[in-house]
Order: structure tokens, then sequence, then C-alpha cells
């Protein structure tokens, strides 16, 4: 049955009033109901994982893949990461009221730009209940009303989530509607939500290119990029090769179905002879299937013909497009070219080399003789992330509590006239 474009937008409605309400709690009043949420996934826990159960095996009897199962499924020990997670939310410095800049005007008039929240945040996500509850705890600390839209095949453990949430959210005092699942499960809800301009602020799309694609497309409602990853590592003239060794495989086989794994390795043709058949050799080792240019082919023919489609690929998998160029020049022409503007890695020793590479290289984050796994709110010191944004405009990369939130100036006078 398809959901009514007055559905979703009465849930709109009932957000937009939550965020009224949410953006004048101090806090206190803010970490109370997290830390609320978070002692209610584990006392409720045996109720979520049996929702869980049951998208479980609804998607085993559907075919699909076990690690997009395993990405579906819930454990106490998952629960329990999720509780710790809003628990650490709760302990980051709150970003509204926050003055960015300001300053007293010759006349007197004291001027602030101060944090205030977005209001409405959408997310419309794939597959990991985990982000149900790591985005209504990042919207709530933020002061924003999150509207969550997950996929149909995690409805029954999203749907007991966000009911958990509410009532622990309602039961310290929050509006129960700062937090509310968008209705339906088919594409017709999803489109009603990218039509709410003006009750909806901002929609941030978290899975794979094909639904940011989608959503930046289709959305009336504005939209932050997140997620799509097809991150380089390029091996420079000057490389300490062994390090090189090193950063390409923790980049790609670390974890691979990341957004930060490592898609691409590009390698100067100077160190070719030198570093690839070590690399070659390793990758393969690890599982890696390698998708290469002639001139990789030729030091390994286990390595297959790589075509346009491999230096676009986000593979999230155990495969990896390695390409030989003849500069610095060139690589990042290949990144500019290929790229998703994530996150690009430059392994060299050269000062010069590594400025140049930060300089033209046109993308969120930039590593300098470090793993591309590194674009992460956690490990960037920012505690949690709602995503990783590609875009230019208002949040670029790992998108913390301050990227929730936008600006008001306040100016304060006494009985300041323009004349």
């Amino acid at each position: 049955m398809n959901t009514s474009a007055e559905d979703v937008r009465d849930t709109a409605v009932r957000a937009r009033t939550a965020a009224a309400a949410l953006a004048t709690l101090n806090r206190a009043a803010k970490d109370r109901a997290l830390l609320a949420m978070a002692e209610a996934l584990g006392a409720r826990s045996a109720e979520l994982i049996e929702a869980n159960a049951r998208d479980v095996e609804a998607a085993r009897a559907a075919g699909t893949a076990e690690a997009m199962v395993d990405r579906l499924t819930l454990t106490p020990a998952r629960l329990e990461a999720m509780a710790g997670g809003l628990r650490q939310v709760a302990g980051l410095d709150d970003p509204v009221g926050e003055v960015v800049r300001g300053r007293v005007l010759p006349n007197g008039l004291e001027l602030r730009q101060v944090r205030v929240p977005l209001g409405v945040v959408g997310i419309i996500y794939e597959a990991r209940p985990n982000v149900t509850v790591d985005a209504a705890g990042l919207c709530l600390k933020s002061g924003n009303a999150a509207l969550l839209r997950g996929s149909a095949s995690a409805v029954r453990s999203n749907t007991a989530l966000v009911g958990v949430l509410r009532d622990a959210a309602q039961a310290a005092g929050l509006p129960a509607d700062a937090i509310q699942l968008v209705p339906g499960v088919d594409h017709e809800s999803v489109k009603h939500l990218m039509r709410l301009r003006g009750l909806v602020d901002v929609l941030i799309p978290r899975g794979g290119a094909g639904l940011i694609r989608a959503v930046v497309e289709e959305s009336t409602v504005p939209v932050i990029e997140t997620g799509a990853g097809n991150c380089h590592v390029y091996v420079d003239v000057d490389a300490d090769l062994d390090q090189a060794l090193a950063i390409i495989l923790n980049a790609k086989t670390h974890r691979v179905s990341v957004c930060n794994s490592t898609e691409t390795l590009l390698v100067h043709r100077a160190v070719a002879d030198a570093f690839l058949p070590r690399a070659l050799t390793a990758l393969a080792e690890a599982g890696v299937t390698v998708h290469g240019d002639e001139t990789v082919r030729a030091h390994d023919d286990r390595v297959v013909p790589a075509t346009d489609d491999d230096w676009a690929a986000e593979y999230l998998s155990l495969d990896l497009a390695v390409r030989v160029v003849d500069s610095l020049d060139d690589a990042v022409t290949h990144i500019r070219r290929w790229g998703s503007g994530h996150t690009e890695a430059i392994v060299t020793r050269s000062l010069g080399a590594s400025r140049r590479f930060v300089a033209t290289c046109d993308s969120a984050a930039i590593m300098v003789n470090a793993s591309t796994r590194f674009t992460d709110g956690e490990r960037f010191g920012m505690g949690a992330e709602i995503g990783i944004s590609t875009q230019k405009l208002h949040a670029r990369g790992p998108m913390g509590l301050p990227e929730l939130t936008s600006t008001t100036w306040v100016g304060i006078g006494d009985g300041h006239l323009v004349s």
C-alpha cells in the first residue's frame, strides 16, 4: 500500500513543532534524554532483538547476501555499542549557542554570530539499523528534530528502535516527535519527503552512490551529499616504498565495506618496477583482486584488465584498481577525473610534492603519508559523525555536531538607529 503525501507531511509538521521546542533546551536537558535513551536500549534489548530477527529472517528468505545480512543484524553487543555511542554524544560539547565570531561596531552595536540548530533534519539511509540510533542522538544533541527513513529491509528493527528512543526521550521531558520514523516502506514515501521544502530544512542521504544521486537529483529540499568514496593512494617518485606498501594494505584491506577504504592505487612510473612486484604479491596474499592497466598487468599475470568502470568504481570489496602514472600532475588529473571528492592520500618524502598534491586535489580530506581510513569523525577527534560530506557548501568532510547547526547573527544595541 502506497504511503500518502499527507501522511509524510503530517510527520514533518509534527517534527517542525518539536524542533521549535528543542531549540530552547539547554545541554543538561538534552544529555539527560540521551543517557535515558542509552539506558532504554539495554533495558528493552529483548524486544529489539526479536524485531530485528524478523528482518533478518525476511532478508535471508529474499536471498540477501550474507555481508548485507550481517550489517542488518543486531546483537546484545551491538546494542551496547549503540548505547555507548549515545553516551559518548552526551559527553560532547553542545554546539548550540557557541559564538562563532563577534565584534563591536564603531557605533557601539554589538554583533555576534551564534550557532543554532538547522531545525528538521531528514536522514535517508540503507540497511544498518545502528544509523537510526546514531542519527537520532546526533540530531537531538544539536537541537534538531530527526525524520528517519531507513530501508524496507530494516523496517521492523527501525520501528522498534524509534519506539524505544521516543519513549525514553519523552520520559526525560523532550517532545516525542523530536524523533520520528517517516511512514511507509515504498519509494513514494521517500519522494514525498524530498518534496517537503519549507518543512524539512535539510536531507542527508547515507548509503551507496545510487541512493545519494537519486536524492540529490530528485529533492527540492537542500541536500548534504555524504558517503560515496572512490578514494585514491598515490605513491610518489620520492616515496618510502616500505611505508607505501603498509599504507595501501591498510587503506584497502582494513575494512573494505566503508567509504574511506581505498579503491585505486596510482604509482609513479619511476618507482613502478621497484614497488609493483612487492605490492601485487602482498595484495594477492591479502585476497585482493587487482584491476590494472597494461603496465601493471605486465608485472603479474593475476591482474585483470582495468576499464573505465574500474577507475570510477566504489568497489566496497576486496578489489583494487591500479594504474601507473608519469607524474604527480598525472595522478591528480586522474583523481579529479574519476574521484568522488572523498579522501586521497600521497606517500612521499618530498615536502614540495605533498604541498602540491594538497593544493591541487579537490577532495574533502587529503592524507600525507597516512591511510585514507583516517577520514572518520571519531578518528579526527570529533567524537561522532552523521556522515562524510563530499560537497563544498556548508559542511565538508566528517560531519560532527557543529556541522548539524547553522548560525544566526545577533545584534545588541541601545536604541541604535540607521542614519
